[in-house]
């Protein structure tokens, strides 16, 4: 094995003195010619008999060098460096043709690298916890409804706990997290942090250790123990620096005093995985006693034993839920649980839509190899004397066409390299984004899967737009190339139906792209033409804090002074509070009218929102019957409720439901004053349920958001407002108002998304189909001057010439448009499930991409057909 690595060693090092060693074979050869001669002249030959001779026992000094080179050395390392230094020069020749190659190389590739590693992100990669797998989610109500209605009560999450037999360790949180905030003083100036209460055994269920300290021990999970808090990673180092000595130093919130014990690592992003679009600061323990008296709080996620499947969980969950549910009637609902894996609830919902967009940017990616093979067949047209001289002087088809796909391929190497680039920057925006919710977006990156998808792409491309030159090339004549004046080795029909071919195949992708756009597009339209049920334009909300004791009658005294002072304040029109904005965070409760008897599987709860007088004008909500609330109605005994026409509708079909009492909102019956409009709940597309609207004086908020409507920005709002609420409550946290607009953005930013990139494709799949239009129309062109010539000399018009050639791209574009829209019709069946308002067979999208496409292919082919018309016989008849 050593002598073979020390010849192969050899060999290598002998590539990197080439001069040296050809001084030497030059001079050894020499010597070894000198002494021939002189052996031949002493056997008395003459000098040029001598020279001859020794030449011929030799074989010939270049042979012999070959020779000697090819033991030497690597011969195909060789002559992949001879065909690398020939490509350089010859691209570098034509730096044109290279600069638009590589450009349209790097945005298909880096298109693809974009989208690789979003779909890596989201649907490949397990999630970043040890035995990932192993992770499984239970979900209520089959996961339909508000979150109230896809959580547990505390006794239903212990008891399960307690007797399942399938999962090693089974945790929770608290769902409502982002409804309500924290109050930190004590550090800097107040303000406003997001806080998640978690189970017992949350980290250790996840896997999870913490970057400083410890996590939460037993003794902390019980009212009245001492506050602990854990910090995530970037709250510790905005708010303190990345103080390592932070461990046990201690912070106020709510006026109470917690203590540091830990600081989770920088690869534990909560709110990505399980809430897209909030943040949290820290993580609390969570107090069962204290939250059993809320309802349905807890999200409940689990670790399954090793040689437990999902399957076998839900099996057992089937069985237990209803032998808990019998062994605890107090319990108000039927509680079960659909059980799946942590990944797919993380990332099951966008799974159709990411693979949509990994099929439309391969789609981008065949046009450029396409379009590329286009590319390089009339350039190989210009090249035939090149080629034909090559083979003449000894080089094999082989050796052409391995020239042709090493070019090729250094082409594509270029463009990935520049495609890498320009997907890092993307990958880093979209990274930062924080308008777009979307699970797992902030660990986008590019990491060595996404560079392996890059190689492998880059071959991919490389070989397949190399191939086709490489095989009219294999097919070729060259002794016909050498006689020919100068029409190239593409002259035949064969090559112009390749040709042809190629551009038809590039419309009819375009079209399919333009398509799937269109209709995308139009459902996204079909979205934001949705009635809200509210007015997001000049409104904004911000979050407030104050100290009421739990007192429903203090609640109201300071609520009704704040709104009072705020609504003096010029510029407001009108101000509100509630507890959950729209679109946002959501809970739902018990629901039904006093005197109905329901039947099984009737709808019996409502989404709740618990406000103040004011907020329904403040959000632009429509008051169809009934008022408003006003403040004397705290002092009323009856507590009141505004419900929302679909709970309207549902529980007094046909009838008024005006002074009618609902139960299930508290201890006591309401009484319905006022019916609104249907808010949109967490999503434009979903239908909107049942809603009502409850008294700040006679429900405890959960969070509370000042909402305004003023035509006065953001930031002036916030300078106008701030000194009032810091007047009343001077621990007021520092915040700012945000447009309630962004809520609806936020709602609509994976739609959009998806929309926006498959737009893009479908716009560069246009280009890419016009430039091969225009390609192969102009080289139309230019190889028939002749013809055109000798047609405008017997007396053809410019005019019919010019029709002549248009007449040529419209049969190519509508042959290109004919396959692409029945490939359309089969595809757009398969994104069904994400139009909205909006069928796969959509008639206004399909003629308007059939007339977009076929404008495009006139324009593209006005161009060479206008050239074609100013062509001079004389200068034609000459032409070569």
């Amino acid at each position: 094995m050593m002598p073979i690595l020390r010849a192969w060693s050899l060999r290598l090092r002998s590539m990197f003195r080439r001069e040296l060693l050809e001084r030497e074979l030059d001079a050894e050869l020499a010597s070894h010619l000198d002494l021939h001669i002189a052996d031949n002249i002493r056997a008395g030959m003459t000098p040029e008999q001598a020279r001859q001779d020794a030449l011929l026992k030799l074989g010939g000094m270049e042979q012999t060098k070959e020779h000697v080179r090819d033991r030497r050395s690597i011969p195909a390392l060789e002559i992949l460096l001879q065909d690398l230094r020939y490509t350089f020069r010859t691209l570098r020749k034509d730096r044109s043709f290279t600069a638009i190659a590589i450009l349209i190389l790097a945005l298909g590739i880096g298109a693809n690298i974009v989208v690789f590693s979003v779909v890596d992100t989201i649907l490949l990669r397990p999630l970043p916890f040890p035995d990932s797998e192993r992770l499984a989610w239970l979900a209520a109500n089959h996961g339909q409804g508000g979150l109230s209605a896809v959580t547990y009560n505390v006794g239903s999450y212990e008891e399960f706990r307690r007797h399942n037999q399938s999962f090693q360790e089974v945790t929770a949180y608290q769902a409502f997290w982002g409804s309500s905030e924290y109050n930190m003083t004590g550090h800097n100036e107040p303000q406003s942090v997001q806080g998640v209460m978690v189970g017992d055994n949350f980290f250790r269920t996840l896997g999870v250790q913490p970057a400083l300290g410890r996590t939460f021990v037993s003794g902390e999970y019980v009212k009245g123990a001492g506050i602990v808090v854990m910090l995530s990673n970037a709250f510790w180092r905005q708010q303190f620096a990345a103080d390592s000595h932070i461990v046990g130093q201690s912070i106020s919130l709510d006026k109470q005093t917690a203590t540091i014990v830990g600081v989770l690592p920088a690869t534990f992003d909560f709110p990505s995985l399980f809430s897209p679009g909030l943040h949290a600061d820290m993580f609390l323990p969570a107090y069962p006693d204290e939250l059993r008296q809320w309802g349905n709080t807890m999200a409940i996620f689990g670790r399954l034993k090793p040689d437990v499947s999902v399957a076998q969980a839900q099996s057992e969950a089937n069985v237990l839920f209803p032998q808990l549910r019998a062994a605890h009637p107090e319990w108000f609902e039927e509680y079960s649980a659909d059980i799946s894996s942590l990944k797919d609830y993380v990332s099951g919902k966008l799974r159709r839509s990411l693979l949509v967009l990994w099929v439309a940017v391969g789609l981008i990616l065949l046009i450029v190899c396409v379009n590329l093979s286009n590319f390089l067949l009339a350039r190989l047209a210009s090249r035939s004397k090149e080629f034909a001289v090559r083979g003449a002087l000894g080089a094999s088809r082989g050796r052409l066409i391995r020239q042709l796909l090493t070019e090729s391929l250094v082409l594509s190497s270029s463009g990935a390299v520049l495609g890498v680039a320009l997907a890092f920057a993307a990958d880093s925006y979209l990274a930062h984004q924080g308008s777009l919710v979307l699970p797992l977006l902030s660990s986008i990156r590019i990491d060595h899967e996404v560079l392996a998808w890059t190689l492998l792409i880059t071959l991919i491309v490389g070989v397949l737009f190399g191939l086709a030159p490489g095989l009219i090339l294999s097919r070729a004549n060259v002794q016909e190339a050498l006689k020919d004046a100068g029409r190239g080795l593409s002259e035949g029909r064969k090559h112009d139906r390749l040709r042809t071919t190629m551009v038809v195949s590039e419309i009819a992708l375009a079209c399919v792209l333009l398509v799937g756009a269109g209709l995308l597009l139009r459902s996204f339209l079909h979205v934001l033409n949705v009635d809200l049920g509210f007015q997001p334009t000049s409104a904004a909300a911000l979050t407030i804090n104050y100290d009421d004791g739990d007192s429903g009658a203090k609640r109201g005294a300071i609520l009704q002074e704040m709104l009072r002072q705020i609504k003096a304040l010029p510029g407001i029109e009108a101000a509100g509070i509630v507890d959950m904005l729209p679109l946002d965070r959501n809970r739902s409760w018990g629901f039904s009218a006093v005197g109905r008897n329901y039947r099984i599987g009737e709808e019996q709860n409502a989404i709740v929102r618990i406000v103040t007088p004011g907020y329904l004008a403040a959000m632009g909500i429509r008051l169809n019957q009934g008022r408003d609330f006003s403040w004397q109605d705290a002092s009323n005994t009856e507590p009141l409720v505004i419900i929302n026409e679909t709970a309207a509708r549902l529980h007094w079909p046909d009838q008024n439901p005006m002074e009618r009492l609902v139960s299930g909102l508290g201890r006591n019956n309401h009484r319905v004053i006022g019916v609104v409009s249907d808010v949109r709940v967490s999503s434009l597309e979903g239908s909107p349920g049942a809603e009502v609207y409850l008294l700040t004086s006679d429900a405890t908020p959960e969070g509370s958001q000042l909402v305004v409507r003023s035509k006065l920005p953001p930031d002036v709002l916030t300078s106008e407002v701030m000194p009032t609420l810091r007047g009343l409550n001077p621990a007021q946290p520092a915040t700012v108002f945000r447009p309630v607009q962004t809520l609806v953005d936020h709602a609509v930013s994976p739609r959009r998304f998806f929309v926006v990139l498959v737009g893009i494709f479908a716009a560069l799949g246009l280009v890419l189909a016009a430039l091969g239009i225009y390609g192969v129309i102009s080289y139309s062109v230019t190889r028939q001057t002749q013809e055109i010539g000798i047609r405008l000399a017997l007396g053809a018009t410019p005019a019919s010439v010019q029709i002549r050639v248009l007449s040529r791209t419209m049969r190519l574009a509508l042959v290109g448009v004919a396959v692409g829209v029945v490939a359309s019709f089969a595809a757009s069946r398969l994104i069904a499930s994400l139009l909205f308002k909006t069928e796969p067979t959509d008639p206004t999208t399909f003629a308007g991409v059939l007339m977009l496409l076929l404008t495009v292919a006139m324009l593209a082919g006005y161009v060479p057909a206008r050239r074609a018309t100013r062509i001079d016989p004389i200068t034609a008849l000459r032409y070569e």
